[in-house]
């Protein structure tokens, strides 16, 4: 009966009572088995039942609910329950080893009630979830029964004179009061829920979001086991392997982590700031974020806390257990019958400790406890970072739309800088978030750190933590620096890819100056620059790690220290943080526009309160909040009622002078009236101010004067101003600009309206979009945008009309809506669109037109010359007032008449864009590959993941160079096996140490003899180390580097010499993409990742090598853990992969809706759109969040799961050694070691996964970057030598063509069939035709731009096909349809080489009626020219463009109908010009119009691709039945 309950001693009769039942320590403990035996049996059979029933609950959600009061407090007291059992059952079985025989009443009641503890709360949470709270009386029964049985056992033990000495008195007074407290938990329930003994139980409803099945992020709802672990996330994380995760799949955000939710907190926290006394005072950023997210960042901080004291646990542990290793002496039998009471043997509390078995128990215990509350605090500072996020995004959009015009016009406030802040700065902030309860903690951590050591080692700890300490200041310095290289290189790069945009925007330009090198030099010495401070900061970086590595050498120290590497981040991200809250301050500062009350109703708010008193340029104080200045804006005075004569005004500007914010007047006494219900026309010529008229009618220019009054609809006259119908004070504009949204088609024109079909087929119609529609590949659905499809701009703009025209607007403002507009369109828009469509509907129309042959058609008309008004009236009264206006109106009349009537060749235009976009398309399809994955669906791309990376990783690294990748390997595996040898070293000289100390204390005085051999070769090894540390350091950064700088100078010129042909096909924004995002992620991303892979992966190696060869026992259970940690990292890199491209593909569309809402200020505003915008932009915040959301919850998933894994080796590795140490294997110093090891390794095992599931993420952007190295280039070589072509050729400018055949690719029909011409020396040749008749391809193929592949184009005796590329389009100048110029000064858009003298440029200014706009300038020819060129109008930007061909003295000029945008006068200076100027060169002139030509020497009529007539125009004209007379008689 060895086994007997209550032990089998000799001279004890165990089972006796005759003291009293109670007397018998036994006995008791057999009592306390009742309950927890009594909870088994009833439990069981309802769980079971419980859980058969419990799969036909159908509805999701509501298993997640957890509503019964007390909830998180009984998951705690259960868990510390837990933990005490735990303890109580160690005690018993140590206890038990004392008894000469077995006792099983020493823990067996511990066991139980671990289990019963562990039913309660699987049947607790299977109650609260099926919500039957009856079933919880169970659980009453049962704490009431506990808490007695354990009283009485208590009260015994202090009847025995057992006291708080005594391990097990402490265990049971603790488990009387956590059962005490569990009984007052479910009395709580029962007192809310009144579920029983009450006549009315309460009913209660689920949380909104639970009852939503859209939302799938359940984190917040669910209990505090599946919180921990994130249980919840199993079913996502395992699905993703069948199927990719999609947007659907992860769902709505929960409405407490909704942007709107946060920005209402974050919003009142800012505006709480200004107190009533002073107004004017900036509320501080800062302030507002402690103020809304203060609260989570405390709570993370607490988690934080407690995870670092429970991480000192682990050293303690260690060297408890190397110390008790050997120690096995039996309690002394004098001690043993002391202790004895009731029969059994009580221990102390200290002597439980000293058992090497029971702290490898506790070393796990405590590993698993500190881990989790790591990641709870990881996971709730992540969370408050992306509601902070959420927040401010919608604080600086919210800014955007209220942004004054001026900003943005004259460049104080570009799209980049808007895009930084939306697209870094806020991250930066939220990234400061997650890293601030590593602030608090540091601290601490160091304090507890120095004690520990000084606690294990005695006074040299002290010194090697000074050591850390001096090394600090060291650190930080470094971080400062690091954060200001960082500062630069994203100066260098938002430069680099400014300038990388405006290149490709005006690629084609470049081309055919022969200018891609020059622009090419420009962005190469951008990123020369940006390369210096990135090898700046790799430098930086590098020295910081090398610290990091070589400071716990340097001081030597038991506890590797992990503070340093902090340091250095935390540093770097505060001083970027205090840059972007700046930053952020800044904008929510800047300039508004004024309040627009006086548009929402008939108020003429009198603007000359704003005279520029303390620089505030508007009657409101522009940094007050909307919240304030409703109160103390006086309600403007009602007027009396109006003179009848004003009734027909819809609005009125009095006295009116208008400023773009830089005190320079752009419009000046203004008095003008726009008539209800009319077409009013805006004329005058380029530069005037017409479309700044439009502007400062819609309150998007600041007044220095007079009032803009908007009339209102009368039957509204008296509802109060803010809630007048919302149609009645929206204006349909089209500004001259075209801005489109990254939308359908149809979702542009109808711009939120409702959709209305027979309305939006009359649109359509009128703007002539039926056979644009119908070549889109998706019709009216497809996407355009910047994203988008390439549009031309006649179809961007007759879009941008449309929608002008489908909004229901009474009046409606048309910037110039023909300037891109050939003539056929131009009359069927004004026919059918302005005066059918509009004038039906009796809306008010203004119209800016330099068509001069429409006035017939106005019925009242503003003529503007330089920024004030010339005349202003009907047709007649100007005929009858104005006699010499009328007459100059009429000439250049006449000469646009004879465009007016029906003209055959004029579909031109828009033919040859729907033609290009044809032929886009084809080629689209042509061209399929996977390199369109932007466009395409990315789960095609999913199946290329595991084979792709093999190669690209091999591209990546091949292009870092073979040396330094063989540096790299090479230096990492010798310096991870020189800090093992250290530590090894250390171990064998600690361990003979302890072995010899007993008899060498004799030899204390002096250094022990033994220390003599180990000292120097330590020495020798940490040098080693220390310098190995930084050669690594170096290698990773530079490898990275070298890569990163080939790849782009790579890709920068395939791209910039590929053929014209590439830039038809790709969207430009797939383009930039790769210029800017991924080239970022190749820079700064991958090196540090791939550094941080390789450092993980070889600790954990190395790691695992140590302990196996100290207790090879170890390598039996690693096989199985090995296993688990397989299957944890397949499922996470899959599914991590999928949501990392859900977070990007979801960034896009939010950058973009800021950029756009950027561009597309005024017509938003004027179209009053704003609400519309802003819940888009709520929307695309949220689904950007919930994804990252996902995301950093998979990775608390990975991270839980492989610490738990780590803290499993842990376990085994201590189990191990214990074991083998019974058989004598290792000295206690190697055990040490090997446990040391054991815990490192569950530090790193979970970044040798994440790191490589980002890399895997992040080679993609290799694999982006090298689709595109693949494009063949443009033959620039040519078959003859560059010095073989006469200097000054070509001379006479003499050009034949011979059989000439071209097209646009292989794959497309030529456009051009053997055509043949001869065009003297000096000639002025028109050439005409029907659109697509090849006319503008002829011109690309003088300067060999399109596929050349029979026939040839003879210039000078010389065939332009054998010549260099660069050569050939230097000698010849062209003037483009589209004006393109660059950002920099006039001088470098008119001669980026730097060749020609001033006079020279002065003089092609000259000849482009330029000289005294830019006289006028400051600073002249050095003038700034923003970007685009957005400083001058679009006319003058043309006229540049002509002056930057008559600077390139070439004898050969070509004009692609260079005069669409230009008003008549002008146009008609310049004809006479070019033909004066010009008068020995040949000149080429591509017409639209033909009278442009009639004065031509030789005209060429092309009719598709060949040519149909050829001679001067005067005999074309003779021949009655001939196309070109055809043409012109249908032009007069």
């Amino acid at each position: 009966m060895a086994f007997s309950f209550c032990g089998n001693d000799k001279n004890i009769s165990a089972y006796s009572v005759e003291n009293g039942v109670l007397n018998n320590g036994c006995f008791v403990d057999a009592l306390n088995l009742v309950p927890h035996v009594f909870l088994l049996f009833i439990t069981f059979p309802i769980l079971f039942i419980g859980w058969g029933s419990q799969s036909s609950k159908v509805q999701i959600h509501h298993n997640t609910w957890l509503h019964f009061p007390g909830h998180n407090m009984r998951w705690i007291l259960t868990f510390l329950l837990l933990f005490v059992h735990v303890c109580e059952f160690a005690e018993g079985i140590v206890s038990n080893k004392v008894m000469n025989t077995d006792h099983l009443h020493l823990f067996m009641p511990a066991f139980m009630g671990f289990i019963a503890a562990t039913t309660s709360v699987v049947y607790y949470h299977n109650i609260e979830t099926s919500n039957f709270p009856k079933l919880l009386l169970v659980l009453f029964i049962y704490w009431v029964l506990a808490f007695i049985t354990k009283s009485i056992k208590l009260w015994k033990f202090t009847e025995f004179g057992v006291g708080p000495q005594h391990l097990r008195f402490c265990i049971t007074a603790l488990l009387v009061i956590l059962y005490g407290l569990l009984m007052a938990v479910e009395v709580n329930v029962i007192r809310v829920r009144k579920y029983v003994f009450f006549a009315n139980p309460q009913k209660v409803k689920p949380p909104e979001d639970l009852q939503d099945l859209g939302v799938r992020f359940l984190q917040p709802f669910v209990n505090l086991l599946s919180k921990a672990t994130y249980w919840w996330m199993n079913p996502l994380i395992m699905g993703a392997h069948k199927r990719p995760i999609e947007l659907k799949k992860i769902g709505k955000l929960p409405i407490a982590m909704r942007a709107l939710t946060n920005y209402l907190r974050l919003k009142d926290a800012y505006e709480d700031q200004r107190t009533p006394e002073d107004r004017d005072q900036n509320p501080s950023i800062w302030r507002s974020m402690y103020r809304a997210f203060g609260r989570p960042i405390l709570l993370s901080s607490t988690f934080r806390y407690l995870a670092d004291l429970l991480g000192f646990a682990g050293p303690l542990c260690i060297s408890g257990i190397v110390k008790y290793l050997d120690v096995t002496e039996v309690v002394s039998s004098e001690d043993k019958k002391k202790e004895t009471y009731l029969g059994v043997y009580f221990m102390s509390s200290a002597e439980l400790l000293q058992n090497s078995s029971v702290l490898s128990v506790l070393l796990f215990l405590a590993l698993v406890l500190q881990r989790t509350f790591l990641q709870a605090s990881y996971y709730v500072t992540i969370e408050t970072g992306i509601n902070l996020r959420g927040a401010l995004l919608a604080m600086i959009y919210n800014k955007i739309l209220r942004l004054s015009t001026s900003n943005m016009s004259m460049g104080e406030m570009t799209l980049g800088q808007i895009n930084n802040l939306v697209a870094i700065e806020t991250n930066q902030l939220m990234w400061f978030l997650f890293l601030c309860p590593n602030l608090w903690a540091m601290p601490v951590q160091i304090v507890m750190g120095v004690i520990l050591l000084y606690y294990l080692l005695g006074w040299s700890a002290v010194v090697g933590a000074s050591v850390i300490v001096l090394l600090a200041p060291v650190q930080y310095l470094i971080a400062t620096k690091l954060a200001d290289t960082q500062k630069n290189t994203l100066e260098h790069s938002t430069d680099r890819l400014k300038k990388t945009t405006e290149i490709l925007k005006g690629i084609k330009l470049l081309k055919l100056y022969a200018w891609e090198d020059i622009f090419c030099g420009n962005v190469e010495d951008t990123r020369g620059k940006e390369l210096t401070s990135l090898k700046t900061f790799a430098f930086y970086t590098s020295m910081s790690i090398f610290m990091n590595a070589a400071i716990p050498i340097a001081a030597v120290l038991a506890v590797r220290s992990f503070q340093t590497a902090v340091i250095t981040a935390v540093g770097i991200l505060i001083v970027w943080c205090v840059l972007s809250v700046q930053k952020l301050g800044e904008f929510l500062q800047s300039d508004e526009i004024g309040d627009d009350s006086w548009r929402n109703g008939d108020i003429s708010v009198s603007l000359n309160a704003g005279k520029k008193h303390t620089g505030m340029t508007k009657a409101i104080n522009r940094k007050q909040p909307m919240r304030y200045q409703m109160d103390n804006y006086e309600q403007p005075i009602r007027r009396q009622m109006r003179p009848t004569e004003t009734e027909d005004v819809a609005v009125k500007v009095s006295n009116g002078s208008f400023t773009w914010g830089n005190n320079l007047l752009t419009l000046s006494d203004i008095n003008i009236r726009i008539p209800t219900g009319q077409l009013t026309m805006i004329v005058g010529q380029v530069g005037c101010g017409k479309s700044s008229l439009l502007l400062a009618m819609l309150g998007e220019m600041q007044a220095i004067d007079g009032v803009v009054h908007w009339s209102k609809p009368t039957d509204c006259e008296l509802v109060h101003e803010g809630n007048i119908s919302k149609n009645r004070n929206s204006v349909a504009y089209a500004a001259q600009k075209s801005w489109l949204l990254n939308a359908t088609l149809e979702e542009n024109i109808t711009f939120g309206s409702p959709f209305n079909k027979q309305r939006y087929k009359a649109v359509i119609d009128a703007c002539s979009l039926q056979p644009d529609i119908d070549l889109l590949p998706f019709g009216d659905q497809t996407e355009i945008g910047e994203r988008g499809i390439n549009l031309s701009g006649g179809q961007r703009q007759r879009i941008c009309v449309a929608r002008a025209l489908y909004q229901n607007t009474n009046i409606v403002f048309l910037d110039d809506p023909f300037s891109a507009l050939d003539i056929h369109l131009s009359d069927h828009l004004m026919q059918e669109g302005i005066l059918k469509f509009l004038q039906d509907d009796k809306r008010t129309v203004v119209l800016v037109t330099h068509k001069l042959q429409y006035l017939i058609h106005a019925d009242w008309i503003i003529a503007m010359k330089d920024g004030s008004i010339l005349r202003e009236g009907t047709l007649k009264d100007i005929q009858t007032h104005d006699v010499e206006l009328y007459d100059h109106w009429k000439t250049l009349m006449n000469r646009q008449d004879q465009e007016l009537e029906k003209d055959t060749q004029q579909d031109s235009q828009t033919t040859l864009e729907r033609k290009t976009l044809r032929r886009a398309f084809y080629s689209r399809e042509a061209k399929n590959q996977v390199d369109d994955d932007d466009e395409g669906d990315s789960s095609i791309f999913l199946f290329y993941s595991v084979s792709v990376s093999a190669q690209v990783c091999w591209c990546y690294l091949s292009s870092g160079g073979f040396f330094m990748v063989f540096l790299m390997v090479f230096s990492k595996l010798i310096k991870h096996s020189v800090i093992v040898a250290i530590d090894y070293w250390l171990a064998v000289w600690t361990s003979s140490k302890t072995d010899s100390g007993s008899l060498n204390e004799t030899l204390s005085s002096g250094i022990p003899e033994q220390d003599s051999h180990y000292l120097p070769i330590f020495i020798t090894l940490c040098a080693a180390g220390i310098t190995l540390c930084l050669i690594t350091s170096l290698t990773v950064e530079f490898l990275g580097l070298s890569a990163a700088t080939n790849l782009h100078h790579n890709l920068l010129n395939k791209i910039l010499h590929a053929p014209i042909r590439f830039f038809d096909v790709t969207p430009l924004g797939q383009i930039l993409n790769r210029f800017s995002a991924d080239t970022n992620i190749i820079d700064q991303h991958i090196p540090p990742t791939l550094e941080s892979l390789t450092r993980s992966t070889l600790l954990c190696l190395s790691a695992i090598g140590v302990i196996s060869s100290i207790t090879p026992a170890f390598l039996i259970a690693l096989i199985p853990l090995s296993v688990a940690f397989y299957f944890i990292q397949k499922y996470f890199r899959v599914a991590s992969k999928d949501l990392q491209d859900l977070d990007d593909s979801t960034q896009l569309p939010l950058l973009c809706h800021f950029s756009e809402t950027a561009e597309g200020l005024t017509t938003i505003r004027a179209f009053r759109h704003e609400a519309r915008f802003k819940q888009r932009m709520l929307e695309l915040t949220d689904t950007n969040n919930t994804a990252y959301l996902f995301l950093s919850a998979a990775n608390r998933w990975l991270e839980v799961r492989t610490d738990y894994l780590g803290a499993v080796i842990v376990l085994t590795a201590a189990t191990a050694s214990i074991w083998s140490s019974q058989y004598g294997l290792p000295a206690g110093g190697l055990v040490g070691l090997g446990l040391t090891y054991a815990l490192t390794v569950s530090n790193y095992l979970n970044w040798v996964v994440r790191n490589l599931a980002d890399l895997e993420v992040q080679m993609a952007a290799v694999t982006k970057v090298n689709s595109f190295l693949g494009t063949e280039s443009e033959n620039y070589e040519g078959s003859m030598e560059a010095s073989q072509v006469p200097q000054d050729w070509p001379q006479d400018g003499e050009i034949k063509i011979q059989g000439l055949c071209v097209r646009y690719d292989p794959l497309l029909k030529p456009v051009l069939k053997h055509v043949n011409a001869y065009i003297k020396p000096g000639q002025k040749v028109g050439i005409c035709g029907r659109t697509g008749s090849g006319k503008s391809s002829l011109s690309l193929a003088f300067f060999n731009m399109v596929d050349i592949f029979e026939g040839k184009i003879i210039i000078d005796g010389i065939d332009i096909y054998k010549l260099p590329l660069h050569t050939l389009r230097s000698r010849l100048s062209i003037i483009l349809q589209d004006p393109v110029l660059f950002s920099g000064s006039i001088r470098f858009n008119l001669d980026p080489e730097r060749e020609c003298s001033d006079d020279r440029l002065w003089e092609a200014l000259e000849i482009a009626q330029l000289k005294n706009m830019v006289k006028s300038l400051p600073g002249g020819l050095d003038a700034a020219v923003t970007e685009g060129g957005e400083n001058f109008s679009v006319g003058q930007r043309q006229l540049f463009c002509l002056a930057r061909a008559f600077v390139r003295k070439s004898s050969i000029l070509i004009m692609d109908e260079a005069t669409a945008s230009i008003d008549m006068a002008t146009e008609n200076i310049l004809q006479k010009v070019v033909m004066t100027a010009f008068a020995d060169r040949t000149v080429v002139t591509i017409a639209h119009r033909v009278h442009t030509i009639l004065t031509a020497d030789v005209v060429i009529v092309m009719k598709r691709g060949n040519i149909v007539e050829y001679d001067k125009p005067k005999t074309l004209l003779e021949q009655e039945d001939g196309m070109f007379a055809s043409f012109v008689r249908a032009d007069m």
